[in-house]
């Protein structure tokens, strides 16, 4: 058997993720190799910005942290992508369906571009449309605004306070993240963002959490995920994490705790999920 040579490591705060080969894509259709992380007992950086968070341990204290997926967990946002997606296609000339958009919802613009326009997708076009829509998509946040789903504002707060670590983990761009965090008005209770532009690969790859924990400087043990749909719940357990799974409506999800609102859950149920 040949042992792939680690060739790059992309540092991450006190950590390194290490790459086999090259970590950009090198043809449209392949994807870079999957990343690992190496976890390194070393203090962040003098200069790096200081957490908001004043109760946050020191990195080289073990500690703990919750990841949040984005659309679908912390808001109910299907409904303004929807109209975003539907009137930016009609405009490039290729209308879409109700049925098309929920089949590709919560994945990357890029895959869903490809989905839906074939050979005609090519980067430049992947990218212009992906811009304009979601460009409509903060503009309606904006202007209509958007609630957290019931419970999300209590336990975003609570664990907060009570020293976690929280970031978004999410495959929306960056500026969709920020868009959200702001109208929510929790921007503070987060100590990273880890969304579109960090990764190569969506869920159920587990890249997304691993990227993050790293960001938080915490072990993957010490990581619960909260999300609500399978590809995140398995993308959770691929990484080594525990894992919520919210479902509204439908199915509950195979995490290691389920449920239909983060409302529903009990006082202690991260810190009994952390040490179950």
């Amino acid at each position: 058997m040949v042992v792939p040579t680690i060739t790059t490591y992309r540092k991450v705060g006190a950590f390194y993720i290490a790459c086999y080969g090259d970590i950009s894509p090198v043809e449209e259709n392949i994807a870079p190799p999957r990343p690992t992380i190496r976890w390194l007992d070393a203090p962040s950086p003098a200069n790096e910005n200081p957490s908001k968070c004043s109760n946050i341990k020191s990195p080289m204290t073990p500690t703990r942290a919750v990841l949040w997926d984005m659309d679908g967990t912390l808001v109910d946002s299907a409904d303004y992508h929807w109209q975003a997606w539907r009137d930016t296609m009609a405009r490039e000339g290729h209308p879409i369906t109700h049925d098309q958009f929920l089949a590709t919802f919560g994945q990357r613009n890029d895959s869903i571009l490809r989905q839906w326009l074939g050979a005609q997708a090519t980067p430049e076009l992947i990218e212009r449309v992906g811009d304009a829509k979601e460009a409509l998509y903060r503009q309606h946040v904006r202007q209509q605004g958007i609630e957290p789903l019931p419970g999300v504002s209590q336990w975003v707060r609570r664990l907060h306070q009570q020293g976690w670590r929280q970031a978004i983990a999410s495959a929306a761009p960056r500026k969709n993240v920020k868009t959200i965090l702001e109208a929510l008005h929790t921007a503070d209770c987060f100590d990273a963002i880890v969304s579109a532009e960090d990764v190569h690969r969506g869920k159920p790859d587990p890249e997304v959490f691993l990227v993050a924990a790293a960001k938080l400087n915490v072990p993957p043990s010490h990581c619960i995920v909260v999300e609500d749909a399978l590809h995140g719940i398995e993308a959770a357990r691929a990484a080594g994490m525990k894992s919520i799974g919210v479902t509204r409506n439908g199915k509950p999800l195979p995490a290691d705790l389920a449920t239909h609102s983060l409302a529903e859950l009990a006082p202690n149920a991260f810190d009994n999920l952390l040490l179950s």
